[in-house]
Order: C-alpha cells, then structure tokens, then sequence
C-alpha cells in the first residue's frame, strides 16, 4: 500500500482552511499534516513537517505566498507547491511560477481538480490550466517596467499627482511625466486611472489588506 500524501495548507482565511482540510481529510491517499495562516507560521510549519505538498495562497499576513516559496525552496529544492488563489494577475502568476510553484490554480476550481491536480504535482508534474497559461504568455510578451517606471506606478495608485510623485521619488516634473508616458505604453493604457487599474489587476502592485501598498 502506497504512503498517503503528506500536504500543507496554508491560508489566512479561517473558513477556507478548514474547509479544505476538512475536504481533503476524506481523499483517499491524502493526509493534512498541518495549517498555517500566516507566510511565517508556514515556514515553521514546512521545516517541522516536510510535507510532500504544500497548498499556499498568494496574500497572506506576514510573508507572502512568494516569499514563502522563495523561502523554503532556497534550501529545499525538491518543495513542492501549488498556489491557490483568487488572484490570476499576470504577474501574480509569473512571480508564484518563477518561485517555483509547480500547479496554479483559482478558487473557484472544483474538488476534482484539486484533488487531480495535487497528485499529479506529487508525481513530479506541472499544473498550469490554460486560462492562466495564456494570461502568463501575456506576460511573457509585455516589456518590463524599470524600477523607477514602478516606483512612479505605485505612487499613481495611491492617487499622487505628477507634482507629490516629484516630491516622494526627489525627481522633477517632467521626469516623472517621462516615466508616466513610458509605462502608459507598455500597459497599453491611454490614462492614469487606467495604468492604476491594470497595475491592480495584473498584480504588478498589490494592496494589503490595510489598503496600502505591497510590492
């Protein structure tokens, strides 16, 4: 008889943690080792524990899921991890893959998917389902912002004018209206409101769950 497979949740939200655990408890072949609902606690956890897999969201209090992946794998390349969000930013995406996340996947997915898709990731393959590989493609192909060009982005979020970005960043003007007509066309945007609503979207800036700004 095969070994059950040993997983890890974590994920801040209290009703959606048990409810998974409670929901992969019966799987035959599946066991919930641990929970953890902050990126901290999860290091911890996977240190004490070395699960075979580890379900992880993205926003988490403390450390994020990327952190969290970056993290353990440094040291223990052969982690196993599947992200399981809400968010499908392309950016978001990119950043949990390039951590090295083997499967993501949105909440809104069904139990069987889950299921299949945490032990095709504990036989050593990938699970990328096609609406999040063409958002990655997406992303693929987009020009990068410099760091300046990001700087001046989250401050556009935060409602800044050209004037308090100058301030904030110690630039003038009409450097920041360069930046700002420079990462306008690499959103393919027309407009601030829209660069701050794509900068959400895609995940390129993140708000906490205080409203404010994470990277």
């Amino acid at each position: 008889m095969s070994q059950a497979i040993r997983i890890l949740i974590v994920e801040d939200h209290h009703v959606v943690r048990q409810g998974l655990a409670a929901l992969l408890s019966v799987v035959d072949g599946m066991q919930v080792m641990g929970e953890a609902a902050d990126g901290e606690a999860a290091v911890v956890q996977w240190n004490s524990l070395k699960p075979d897999i580890t379900l992880i969201d993205l926003r988490l209090p403390k450390r994020s899921g990327v952190e969290v992946i970056q993290m353990i794998r440094r040291h223990n390349p052969y982690a196993r991890f599947i992200v399981l969000t809400t968010f499908d930013g392309d950016e978001d995406i990119y950043r949990a893959l390039q951590a090295g996340a083997r499967a993501y996947l949105l909440k809104g997915m069904t139990a069987e998917v889950l299921v299949t898709t945490i032990r095709q990731v504990h036989a050593g393959k990938s699970c990328i389902p096609s609406v999040i590989a063409q958002k990655l493609a997406e992303r693929m192909g987009a020009e990068e912002l410099t760091h300046r060009e990001q700087d001046v982005l989250e401050q556009i979020v935060r409602g800044k004018s050209n004037k308090e970005i100058g301030v904030e960043l110690e630039i003038g003007e009409a450097t920041v209206k360069t930046h700002i007509n420079s990462l306008l066309g690499k959103l393919g945007v027309s407009d601030r409101t829209q660069a701050a609503t794509a900068a959400i979207q895609r995940g390129l800036v993140q708000l906490d769950t205080t409203g404010d700004l994470r990277r």
